[in-house]
């Protein structure tokens, strides 16, 4: 760290300083809300979920801020950008007190959250004025500005009686104005940034910035940072409120007990920014994890009577944690809490030093949606339980979680680092006798040569490795789409269980999951050769089990918000993103020869998920499949009994089966592993973009339709029972595309595909045709083989889109890249590929939003559907004139290569791609 030379202690004193009393004046602001909310809380009548999203809205913007504020601080330098979020948060707060509606609150709320974002700023900054042995002490004594939520604890409920909550945000806003100020006066700029302009040099990009962001390990640390943090604000936000609640206290006395959670979770910290210098960070993590578990154990224990049925008669005793242990266990929980918070970010200026903006402001957005998620679950919770210490309970799960995770990585380091000392001790020393060599081998999950099209290596071992990760991938994706599409039969039953909501409503709640489900696919479509398929597709199953569980629990009760259900929908597009993901692995992992026809059973079979799911949901909710444990059914206005929330309940357990065996079954590809600078390239391949319009035509209409497929049916063919044969159109179009991409394979995919087009002009012209004689005998059934006929021509073409990718980038490469050799160019063909395959389904994914979307907003003006499918069969004239003109006309790329004129370039020697791939 030569920037350092000349350097004082008291310049750093100062800057250390200046930061902490911004950082707590930030911290002050940024939890105003769980004293006023308690006040706005009475004011607009708002229930337990509406109370914790209000409280938990200021933690979204500072959590998701935080890894913008982090690099701009790295890019421009901490006194700027500190300085300029406080002032912004000043406004914000100002503005808060003239608003008078929950959705303004909601609005403001969001503005005063960049007062939390200022973590990352201040921990970049900080963190440059000292050497990597004092920067634990110096983060830990900065992180103490998190007693800024005692002091709104303590101080604000006083403030709010003598002069009104209004008056108290602006109280609040005008110090966070003043400090403002008084920091950029009293600061100067940090000696790295300083030392960088001196030599002249430019700020990174946000890209190489955002480089560290693949590894796992840090990950990992914002985990442990969700909870010790997280849980953190959580708890100061919610205290107050669970104090009222439970032991029947006035505010006064609740934000003083609260305050009392707050002061040793703060001032704490930079005691365990020194143990963490001295000590080790690990150790420190270790005792907060154990620690905490007890704590939240205990707290998690409900108030609970028993009855113990003796010899003389009924035992009777009761379990309740009074007032004293629980502000005894909180101040314990908070304190190690406090240790746990300056152990974490002790961890990042010695890993990632030159990252120190962008890493901890990954984690520090991680741990600051803990604060945001966590009030939201808290509240929701108690209102379908109904029991109080549910929060703790959740707690108590994640710091499990953390606990374990940490431990098992650590033994996997040690492991890695003592490994031939470790492999020599016998598992059983007992049986020391009977080992032998073989006992000791691993297979690790990384496959270092990798070269499929090598007949020998394929024949030998390529094809039996490749076929287990397909037959992993391919169950995983399935639920995947069925948790994506699990809206589509939900929103058909909700108002018959009392959800009183609109056709556009429901129509909405079909779309939403499609929108975010095509967003995320964009991100996902980069993340296997960044994070590996193996890490990745556990990652992504694993996530689904939020939207299930989530679903189950908010279906039970009519009172649920529309906006938690809007939310759940946007959850489940989760499913959607894993497509791309899923996609781009397998397309890894074979030979040119039967790419087409493994991609088409990954994304065939994948594709069944949602067939599978609208023939399944409607059986399960008919029956207490969970018993008690799924909670009651409920009447429909029929009379019928029905278990909703089995839509999403029934999807658990199979979800935690795909998600141990994509662990511990699938493999990674070393060969594989590409940074996002080097797939970005494909933005400017022009063959990117007219497929993404080409996928769209077929991909994106099977989705969507089989998304709007039910709710169609329910709306213009009423008398029918829609759900009984909405199933019928997803499975065809599944089955037929992963029973034809040989078709593909022999024939040639533009030709495909442009036939197809051709096909699906004339069964949208036959839809039409029976939805203008829908009230004559037999049109529901012409309606219904019309649909049928679309569903098969976008699985046919679904596959033969994805199968024109590869093999027209190998055609393109030596055009494009000249300069590399023939291994070189397949290699980077077949990583641009994957990127392709990954993004175009990423774009054509949002047909499951505008597809359903177009049909409610045709049936709002006009009366019918009839507009959009106009529409849609336009679409299709014009992709099949694209596919005909740019790829399987006469002279077109594909031409001669799908009639056997010209041979695509042939595959790399296998000792040098074996080379690369260990490179």
């Amino acid at each position: 760290m030569e920037y350092l030379a000349g350097v004082t202690s008291g310049q750093q004193n100062r800057a250390l300083g200046a930061s902490t009393l911004a950082f707590t004046a930030c911290f002050a602001v940024w939890t105003i809300f769980s004293i006023l909310g308690v006040q706005i809380k009475e004011e607009l009548g708002l229930n337990e979920t509406q109370f914790g999203l209000l409280v938990a809205t200021p933690i979204l913007t500072g959590s998701i801020s935080r890894i913008f504020l982090g690099i701009w601080t790295d890019q421009f330098g901490g006194r700027r950008v500190f300085a300029a979020v406080m002032l912004i948060a000043a406004v914000s707060v100002w503005l808060l007190s003239t608003v008078s509606t929950y959705p303004m609150f909601l609005v403001a709320a969001l503005g005063v959250g960049f007062a939390g974002g200022s973590f990352a700023v201040g921990v970049a900054y900080t963190s440059k004025w000292f050497p990597s042995d004092r920067q634990g002490t110096a983060l830990g004594v900065f992180g103490m500005g998190n007693v800024g939520a005692a002091i709104t604890n303590f101080a604000a409920p006083f403030i709010l009686v003598a002069v009104g909550w209004e008056q108290t945000a602006q109280i609040y806003a005008v110090v966070l104005m003043v400090m403002a100020v008084a920091f950029f006066v009293t600061t100067k700029e940090d000696p790295a940034t300083l030392a960088r302009k001196a030599r002249g040099e430019k700020p990174r990009s946000a890209l190489m910035e955002l480089e560290p962001l693949r590894k796992l390990q840090v990950w990992r640390f914002a985990l442990y940072y969700f909870f010790v943090f997280g849980a953190f604000v959580a708890l100061a936000l919610w205290l107050p409120r669970y104090l009222i609640g439970v032991y029947g206290l006035d505010i006064k006395a609740a934000g003083m007990l609260a305050a009392f959670y707050a002061v040793p979770a703060s001032i704490f910290r930079a005691y365990g920014g020194f143990l963490s210098d001295k000590i080790g960070a690990r150790k420190v993590m270790y005792w907060t994890f154990l620690v905490s578990l007890i704590c939240v154990f205990m707290l998690s224990y409900p108030h609970t009577d028993y009855t113990i049925h003796g010899i003389d008669g009924p035992i009777e005793f009761s379990t309740q944690m009074g007032l004293v242990p629980f502000v005894i266990l909180i101040f314990i929980l908070g304190f190690f809490m406090s240790l746990g918070k300056a152990a974490v970010y002790k961890h990042i200026p010695v890993y990632y030093p030159d990252h120190v903006g962008a890493v901890g402001g990954l984690v520090g957005m991680i741990g600051g949606l803990g604060g945001f998620i966590l009030p939201i679950a808290f509240g929701v919770m108690n209102d379908l339980t109904g029991i109080w210490t549910s929060c703790f309970m959740l707690l108590f799960a994640i710091v499990a979680v953390s606990l374990a995770w940490m431990h098992f990585a650590i033994r996997r380091m040690e492991e890695k680092s003592l490994g031939a000392e470790l492999e020599a001790l016998p598992q059983f020393p007992e049986l020391q006798e009977i080992h032998t060599a073989e006992h000791g081998e691993k297979t690790s999950p990384v496959l270092e040569d990798w070269c499929p099209d090598d007949e020998t290596f394929w024949n030998e071992k390529g094809k039996r490795i490749a076929n287990r990760n397909l037959w992993i991938s391919i169950p995983a994706l399935l639920l995947a789409f069925a948790v994506w599409m699990v809206w589509s039969v939900v929103v058909a039953k909700l108002p018959t269980v009392g959800f009183d909501y609109s056709t556009d409503q429901l129509f909405w709640l079909a779309a939403l999951p499609g929108l975010s489900g095509a967003t995320l696919r964009i991100f996902y479509s980069f993340m296997v050769p960044i994070f590996g398929g193996r890490l990745w597709t556990t990652l992504t199953t694993a996530t689904l089990l939020i939207p299930a569980f989530g679903i189950g629990y908010a279906v039970q009760d009519p009172e649920t918000p529309y906006f938690l259900f809007l939310v759940l929908a946007l959850l489940c597009g989760f499913g959607g993103g894993n497509f791309a993901s899923s996609m781009a692995n397998i397309s890894f992992f074979f030979p040119k020869k039967e790419k087409g026809n493994a991609l088409a059973l990954n994304a065939g079979l994948g594709n069944l998920g949602v067939s599978v799911m609208q023939f399944a949901v409607p059986l399960v909710i008919t029956a207490s499949v969970f018993g008690a444990v799924g909670g009651d059914g409920q009447v429909t206005q029929e009379g019928q009994r029905l278990w909703l929330q089995n839509a999403g309940f029934i999807w658990v357990p199979f979800l935690l089966i795909a998600t141990a065996a994509a662990w511990f079954g699938m493999n990674d590809i070393a060969s594989a592993r590409a940074s996002f600078a080097e797939q970005a390239v494909i933005f400017s391949r022009k063959h990117n973009w007219i497929m993404c319009l080409l996928y769209t035509g077929t991909f994106g209409s099977f989705i969507g339709y089989s998304a709007g497929f039910p709710l169609l049916m329910k709306t213009q063919f009423p008398e029918v029972n829609a759900l009984q044969y909405a199933f019928l159109g997803p499975l065809v179009g599944a089955l037929s595309r992963s029973m034809t991409g040989w078709i593909s394979d022999k024939w040639g995919g533009a030709r495909v595909t442009f036939w197809v087009f051709l096909l699906m002009i004339v069964a949208v012209a036959g839809v039409l045709y029976f939805l203008g004689i829908k009230d004559q005998p037999g049109a529901f059934w012409g309606f219904f083989a019309m649909f049928m006929v679309l569903f098969f021509a976008t699985g046919v073409g679904n596959a033969s889109t994805f199968q024109m990718i590869p093999i027209m980038m190998r055609e393109e490469m030596p055009r494009l890249m000249p300069q590399l050799d023939a291994n070189a160019r397949l290699r980077q063909a077949e990583k641009e590929s994957a990127a392709i395959i990954g993004f175009t389904s990423a774009i054509a994914a949002y047909g499951a939003f505008f597809i359903p979307k177009s049909y409610g907003t045709s049936i709002s003006a006009t009366g019918g559907p009839e507009a959009a499918l106009v529409g849609f069969l336009m679409f299709y004239v014009l992709c099949a004139v694209v596919t005909w003109a740019v790829y399987s006309r006469k002279g077109g790329l594909l031409h001669d290569i799908e009639r056997g004129r010209r041979e695509t370039p042939p595959p790399a020697q296998p000792s040098t791609l074996a080379q690369g791939g260990a490179a």
